[in-house]
C-alpha cells in the first residue's frame, strides 16, 4: 500500500546500555546476546544489529553506521574481569559466552602485560563467584559488582583508557553491505536522537537496578557518540589486534 513504511529486522542486546539507542524504533526489534546477534547477521537474518565492534573488524561484510555507538571513556562498570588472585597468576579465565568484543579486548590488555592465559566459556552466571578469574559483561557484570563478592575488579574500560588515553567502542550498528538501507539508517539515527532527548525518562522508568544507579551509569560510564576520538580508538584496537595475532582484521567502513 502506498505510504506504508518498510519494517526492518533490527537486532539489539537486552542490556540497559542499549536502551537509549533502541527506544521508539518503528521496526521489529529482536533482542539477543552479542554472540547470537553476530550469528544472525552472518546468516542474513537481520538487516542491522547493535553488535560487538569485533564482529565488524573480523568479518569484511558490514558497514558501520557513523555517529552512533556504545562506548566509554574510562571506567565502564559493565565490562569487567573479576579476579581473586593477581592478574599475573592467571592461567585460565572463564568468559561470559555472550561476549565477543570483551574477550578480544581483554586478550589485548593482558598481552600488553605479556600475559597469555587460556580463555574458557563460563558455564553459567551462578558459577562466576567460584572462579578465580571471570569476565562478565552487561547487566550480569553490574549485578555482580553490586552484590557481595570477594573479587577485585579489573575494569576493561578503565584499563583501555589508561593504556591508550582514548575511549573504547564496544558496539556499533552493523549494516549488511550491498543492501539498500537509506531508510534503515535514517530510522536508527532518529532512534538515537529520541533516546538522547528522553534520557531522563529512560533513567526514571527503566526497571533495571535503581534510578540513582541508572543516572550514574548513563552520565558517567556510557557514551553513545562515534566521532573522531572513537574512530582513533577503533584504529588503535585494530592495530593491537593485529600486533597480537587476533585477526585477520579488516578496516572499518563507515556510512552516514
Amino acid at each position: 500500500m502506498a505510504g506504508d513504511k518498510k519494517k526492518f529486522r533490527i537486532g539489539s542486546v537486552p542490556y540497559l546500555n542499549a536502551a537509549p539507542l533502541t527506544r521508539d524504533l518503528d521496526s521489529e526489534l529482536i533482542l539477543a546476546t552479542p554472540a547470537r546477534l553476530a550469528e544472525m547477521l552472518r546468516r542474513d537474518e537481520l538487516d542491522a544489529a547493535l553488535v560487538s565492534i569485533t564482529e565488524v573488524l573480523l568479518h569484511d561484510r558490514y558497514d558501520i553506521l557513523d555517529g552512533v555507538a556504545i562506548g566509554s571513556l574510562g571506567e565502564v562498570y559493565s565490562v569487567i574481569l573479576a579476579h581473586q588472585k593477581p592478574l599475573a597468576e592467571a592461567k585460565e579465565i572463564f568468559c561470559d559466552p555472550a561476549s565477543l568484543t570483551s574477550v578480544n579486548l581483554l586478550k589485548v590488555l593482558l598481552a600488553e602485560k605479556n600475559l597469555f592465559p587460556e580463555f574458557k566459556p563460563l558455564a553459567n552466571y551462578a558459577a562466576a563467584r567460584e572462579k578465580d578469574f571471570v569476565l562478565l559483561i552487561g547487566d550480569p557484570a553490574i549485578e555482580f559488582q553490586r552484590s557481595a563478592h570477594r573479587h577485585e575488579i579489573f575494569d576493561l574500560g578503565y584499563a583501555w583508557s589508561e593504556l591508550t588515553n582514548l575511549p573504547f567502542v564496544y558496539a556499533v550498528w552493523a549494516l549488511r553491505r550491498g543492501v539498500e538501507n537509506t531508510e534503515l539508517r535514517r530510522e536508527l539515527r532518529q532512534a538515537k536522537r529520541f533516546g538522547m532527548e528522553t534520557l531522563d525518562h529512560i533513567i526514571e522508568t527503566r526497571a533495571e537496578f535503581d534510578a540513582d544507579f541508572r543516572r550514574d551509569y548513563f552520565e558517567w560510564h556510557i557514551q553513545f557518540h562515534l566521532g573522531a576520538d572513537e574512530k582513533c580508538a577503533i584504529a588503535k584496537f585494530c592495530e593491537l589486534l593485529r600486533k597480537h595475532n587476533l585477526g585477520p582484521v579488516f578496516e572499518p567502513k563507515f556510512v552516514s
